[in-house]
């Protein structure tokens, strides 16, 4: 029981932290691949 606590634990923490993490990281592959630079054949 105390294993699987931890481990609920464990994912409420990475999930609270992946957005936070993840914006401080930079662009996401559609915001790098779009703007007025980006050729559209």
């Amino acid at each position: 029981m105390k294993a699987f606590l931890a481990a609920v634990a464990t994912m409420v923490v990475i999930t609270a932290a992946a957005p936070f993490t993840l914006d401080r990281l930079g662009p996401s592959a559609a915001e790098a691949g779009s703007g007025s630079a980006v050729r559209l054949d």
